[in-house]
């Protein structure tokens, strides 16, 4: 199929784009032009490729890919100019912008900073050409842009360029509609004034490289003369930049402790263009002398001649110590492009077969494995290479300098600076309005609507359960729904039906026994099951997904995990305890809204949250207001102080760790804090030393990281339930993005997930992007601590059948009926 080519006229700007806009089949297409070539030049319009390329450029040794190129065009009519320019842009693929006026000339460049402007300079009653001109020039941006005016052809005599160039244009082209005319003029441009422009920012940059080395660097002129010294050298030299530019070498003090001949060699080598590396004592601004590794490169300029001379010193006291640290973080960086080369998501890092078929070392062979995996994963915060950079010089530091680096690792371990910086995997809308919708906490608001919540009071038992059940009263149709609640494929929608959408109460009690919640608490049975009531009281069961189901399923999430031999290495009874009560309450109250939406509709709790992990906060605190109120539920009742204020801690963490806005921080301190020391530790031969690992395991940083890790884990682990129960509860979320979406339109609040409309939503594209963002990285991560082969494997089958739907592009949960 061909590339359609649109312009999209608005009252301001003139969009022209190479590929087919979203919205080109949309009502308004009736203000959409089709350039099908100028009947006057005789030329027909070649559509643009549809894939969009970029460009190499070489820069010195620097090899730079740029985007097409992005041109405005600013001409006040539509004429045969105007067409040539437009149908040269398009035959070279660029992508183009018109503009009528000034001022939409100015907010488009604003908006968009082309890297090339055309202005009209032919009719001065439109608009003031050189006036725009020298605006356009006032924005900090157009730095690097090239601006050419199209002048009318002369009469007699040629007019003077000099007012163009000082109103800030690079060139004047004199007016010719020939469309191969304007096609050439544009590959001139790009190929000459854009692309040295283009080179022109790359070397700030470079600059910025020289800015931040710890080398201190001194560029001269081929005579000599001083031109740069970056900040490491004022540091370590004492002089200000000031001081030196402008000034020739030989005006600067030397060192009396080199040797006579020594400058001589080093100009005779490198007048030669040769580079010169040795060892050199320069002196300070102080008259200190300083012994320093000094690299001097000469560069090669214009005419094949010497033009610079590049001056890298490293005192010598560092140097050692610096190579080798360099060495590795350069080995270092090269495995990480390596490894950041995979791109099918499910991008075999797992190896589902060797899984299925494990022979006597079968285990043992998957659990190496998963620890290579962990080695490779690509989501590394720039945190963790500033980890990895302490850890290798610490190797050959001096003892105290070892034992200062040591405690520097211990306050990055344990401070909020593991976010990385991130952008969205695809260029997907799934995936970006999951990103806006889930990691945000909402939108500029663009309305004056305001959309409060009820105040809402909690909940209190039904009268109907006024009298709790008892574990040994539960009716045999659900206990017998509940033998296989140890099993990761327990069907929840089963018990759900059961016990007529009270699945937490039931589930709870069997669970919360199965662990002594009671014994630890020192609660009688009767507080409990009073407490499990009043909490599933307070889920809205008219939630489609937030509701005491989700709730229950979290919980034999919770309680299943808790039971893999490496969790229970790691906690505690007082996790285990705090990581079971807050599975049960981490979304009681759930509106059925996201964050984004309640801070948009300026809701009560987001005024009371301050837009800040309005539900977490919310969940975590109506919790223990729930139970604190009435003796009868109170289960903390008995609990020593101190032991409660511990238990309290590790609960309401918990529940603001399944907010998603710090979903990569979490995963990244959990594979950097546990998995790769622990992988570290396994590589040794396989005899790690139990105390290492021990220590890993069961340090009060780690065990916060694992318990949120866990919950995080059993909170979204749809996509790695049984296929029936991943379809159902697919629909389900589905159902309830839908609502929302459908209210936002309704209130004319900003509607925070696009894609999510009932009528155009694609559930397989969404399913897809919420496991590739979210799910795929961080399970792997889980499944190489815990070791959950079952759950990998149902992750796999269910990526491959929302794959297969949206390859047959089907938006509905299953294929249609043979």
């Amino acid at each position: 199929m061909g590339c359609a080519s649109s312009i999209h006229i608005s009252d301001r700007v003139v969009y022209h784009s190479g590929k087919e806009s979203e919205d080109s089949h949309s009502p308004q297409q009736t203000n959409t032009t089709q350039h099908q070539g100028n009947p006057a030049s005789g030329l027909p319009l070649k559509p643009p490729s549809c894939k969009t390329t970029l460009t190499e450029v070489q820069f010195g040794p620097m090899k730079l890919f740029k985007d097409p190129l992005q041109v405005l065009l600013v001409f006040a009519k539509e004429d045969s100019q105007s067409n040539g320019f437009c149908w040269a842009c398009e035959k070279a693929n660029y992508r183009c912008s018109m503009a009528r006026t000034p001022e939409s000339a100015l907010e488009c460049f604003s908006e968009k900073h082309h890297d090339l402007v055309i202005i009209d300079h032919r009719h001065s009653r439109h608009f003031d050409a050189e006036a725009l001109c020298r605006s356009i020039r006032a924005v900090n941006s157009s730095e690097n842009t090239v601006i050419v005016a199209v002048v009318k052809r002369p009469d007699r005599e040629e007019a003077a360029v000099m007012p163009l160039i000082n109103a800030g244009f690079n060139r004047r082209y004199v007016e010719n509609a020939n469309m191969m005319a304007c096609y050439n003029e544009l590959l001139q441009l790009e190929h000459g004034e854009v692309r040295a422009q283009f080179k022109l920012r790359a070397s700030n940059a470079i600059f910025t490289a020289l800015e931040q080395s710890q080398d201190a660097i001194e560029i001269t002129s081929e005579d000599q003369v001083i031109q740069y010294v970056n900040p490491a050298y004022e540091s370590i030299m004492g002089y200000q930049q000031g001081e030196l530019i402008g000034k020739e070498i030989i005006e600067v003090p030397k060192s009396e402790k080199n040797k006579p001949d020594l400058l001589e060699t080093i100009n005779s080598c490198i007048l030669k263009g040769k580079e010169w590396q040795g060892i050199y004592y320069a002196k300070k601004k102080n008259g200190d002398n300083i012994q320093q590794n000094v690299k001097i490169t000469p560069v090669i300029g214009q005419g094949g001649k010497i033009r610079h001379y590049v001056s890298i010193n490293r005192p010598l006291n560092d140097n050692n110590k610096s190579e080798k640290s360099t060495e590795r973080v350069q080995a270092e960086s090269q495995t990480d492009i390596q490894s950041s080369k995979h791109k099918d998501r499910r991008k075999g890092s797992l190896d589902v077969k060797s899984i299925t078929s494990r022979g006597s070392d079968g285990s043992s062979q998957r659990r190496h494995s998963s620890m290579a995996r962990i080695h490779s994963m690509t989501i590394e915060a720039p945190i963790t290479k500033v980890i990895n950079i302490i850890n290798q010089a610490q190797e050959s530091s001096p003892m105290p300098v070892a034992e200062a680096l040591d405690r520097v690792l211990e306050i990055l371990r344990t401070t909020e600076l593991y976010s990385p910086q991130l952008g969205t995997k695809d260029e997907d809308p799934h995936t970006n309005d999951l990103v806006g919708g889930l990691m945000t906490d909402g939108l500029r608001r663009l309305s004056g609507n305001e959309y409060i919540l009820a105040t809402k009071q909690p909940h209190h038992l039904p009268s109907h359960l006024a009298t709790p059940l008892s574990l040994n009263d539960i009716p045999p149709r659900i206990a017998q729904t509940m033998e296989t609640e140890a099993s990761w494929d327990f069907d929840i929608f089963n018990l759900e039906a059961a016990t007529m959408k009270r699945p937490l109460t039931f589930l709870g009690l069997k669970i919360f026994s199965r662990f002594g919640v009671c014994e630890f608490l020192n609660c009688p049975e009767a507080t409990l099951r009073s407490w499990l009531q009043v909490i599933e009281a307070n889920y809205h069961s008219s939630n489609s997904y937030h509701n005491s189901t989700h709730a229950a399923d979290v919980l034999h999430a919770t309680a299943y995990f808790l039971c893999k031999e490496r969790v229970k290495q790691s906690l505690d009874p007082i996790d285990e305890v705090a990581a079971l009560i807050a599975a049960t309450v981490h979304d009681v109250d759930h509106p059925g809204r996201t964050n984004s939406f309640l801070c948009n509709a300026g809701s009560e709790l987001a005024i009371l949250y301050n837009d800040t992990a309005v539900l977490e906060s919310h969940h975590a605190a109506l919790a223990f207001q729930l139970t604190t109120r009435d003796d009868k539920c109170n289960i903390f009742k008995h609990m020593e102080r101190n032991e409660y204020r511990t238990l309290r801690q590790a609960i309401i963490d918990m529940v603001l760790a399944t907010e998603m806005t710090k979903h990569f921080e979490h995963v990244n301190k959990f594979v950097n804090s546990i998995n790769k020391p622990l992988a570290a530790l396994e590589e040794n031969g396989g005899n790690s030393d139990e105390e290492s690992v021990k220590s890993v395991l069961t340090s009060p940083e780690n065990r916060i990281l694992v318990k949120r890790m866990l919950i995080k884990c059993a909170d979204i682990s749809n996509p790695c339930r049984p296929l029936e129960l991943c379809i159902e509860w697919a629909g389900r979320i589905s159902e309830e993005y839908f609502a929302q979406t459908d209210e936002e339109k309704r209130q004319g609040l900003p509607v925070v997930m696009p894609v999510f409309d009932r009528n155009t939503c694609s559930i397989p594209k969404s399913q897809i992007s919420f496991i590739d963002y979210f799910i795929t990285d961080m399970f792997d991560a889980w499944d190489a601590f815990a070791d959950l082969p079952n759950l990998m494997q149902h992750l796999d089958n269910n990526f491959k059948y929302w794959k297969g739907l949206d390859e047959r592009k089907l938006h509905s949960l299953r294929p249609p009926p043979e």
